[in-house]
């Protein structure tokens, strides 16, 4: 049995490349981020990219493309920003793009009528209104005929080596049970957290900007983190570090692993940071443990905002380093400028939590498939 697959607000294909390894045959994304755009293209070759904002994506487009009709895809993914939808649920003369762009979601979904849906978004979407926006999305989903149930998942809980929590939404209109996919790292698990050294630390140093094409792997055994991530490759690219100013160099040396914002001698601090409480922005000029996990991967892995320092080496981590903290392979190269780089990487869905919902939806599917027959 082929499981197919599309990926709306795909990005550079983080949920693509993790259901991809779960089994599915990914046939098409979506993305107006051209950068992104490019990166999906290169490392999704069995996928069409199509370009352009989801307004403009017909489904008539998509059906052309993949050479699916109405009813026959397996899975719709993506993760369209949603946090107002509520807000435009009551006050329809309102407009907001991101209660706009969960419409369009809707009307993708009500075009093809994927089999499954997977959706994605951030766990402030439960603040909102009491969850107001949580009842108003799987109402509109239960008025085309899916049922559909949320949960907050961890990344790190599936071998992430970062927190990360994301409301992950799976529905189906084939009357299939649905659950999400259960915990497999951390205390009292099958396999422990994935560290930072696990990830990371079998990168070369770099110098604070520095931006070598690729780079080979340190001598050493690799740890079963790092040989998944690099496969068969020798090298990897993308270990790029950005260029920090001599103000925020001059700071680096006092913050020790683990340290903070608070480490820094007064007078070097920044001055909005004079005046600031001992207890607030614990994670503000943040240099990693080797022992811990990862802070969120943002769009920018910016000093001045989380725990974005290298262990061990004066300098912020590099695009690679952000990369392999998403748990995205090596072979996987990311296209555009280093900042664009960044973004792709932090707006991603990490692969190998991809991977654990393609897994848990496979087994869905193959138990609804052995009780219809």
């Amino acid at each position: 049995m082929t499981y197919t697959a599309i990926d709306l607000f795909c990005g550079a294909g983080g949920l693509s490349a993790g259901l991809e390894m779960a089994g599915f045959t990914v046939l098409a994304g979506n993305d107006m981020f051209e950068a992104a755009g490019r990166t999906f293209a290169l490392t999704h070759p069995r996928a069409k990219f199509i370009p352009g904002p989801i307004e403009e994506l017909s489904v008539e487009r998509l059906m052309e493309v993949t050479g699916l009709q109405r009813g026959e895809l397996s899975l719709l993914v993506g993760g369209p920003p949603c946090q107002a939808y509520s807000v435009y649920n009551h006050q329809r003369g309102m407009h907001d793009e991101r209660a706009s762009l969960f419409k369009q979601y809707l009307r993708i979904v009500d075009g093809l009528r994927p089999e499954w849906i997977v959706m994605e978004n951030v766990t402030g979407i439960y603040s909102i209104a009491n969850g107001e926006a949580v009842r108003a999305i799987k109402a509109e989903f239960a008025a085309l005929g899916y049922a559909v149930e949320d949960a907050v998942l961890r990344a790190e809980d599936y071998g992430v080596p970062q927190e990360r929590r994301r409301v992950v939404f799976i529905g189906n209109r084939i009357g299939a049970p649905i659950s999400h996919p259960e915990p497999t790292h951390g205390p009292g698990r099958a396999e422990p957290f994935t560290t930072i050294k696990d990830a990371i630390g079998d990168l070369p140093p770099l110098d604070n900007g520095e931006d070598p094409d690729r780079v080979a792997y340190l001598d050493g055994e690799p740890t079963r983190y790092q040989r998944q991530m690099r496969g068969n490759a020798t090298t990897v690219g993308n270990h790029a570090a950005p260029r920090l100013g001599k103000v925020n160099m001059d700071r680096l040396p006092f913050i020790p692993p683990g340290g903070s914002w608070r480490d820094i001698p007064h007078d070097l601090l920044p001055e909005g940071m004079k005046r600031a409480k001992r207890s607030d922005h614990t994670k503000r000029y943040g240099r990693m443990t080797w022992d811990g996990l990862s802070c969120t991967v943002l769009t920018k892995c910016d000093i001045h905002w989380g725990a974005y320092i290298h262990p061990e080496q004066d300098r912020a981590i590099s695009v690679r380093e952000a990369a392999r903290l998403q748990a995205f392979p090596d072979w996987f190269e990311f296209s555009g400028s280093k900042t664009e780089q960044y973004v792709q990487v932090g707006n991603a869905v990490p692969p190998l939590l991809g991977k654990a919902i393609g897994d848990h939806l496979m087994r869905l599917m193959a138990a609804k498939g052995k009780a219809a027959a």
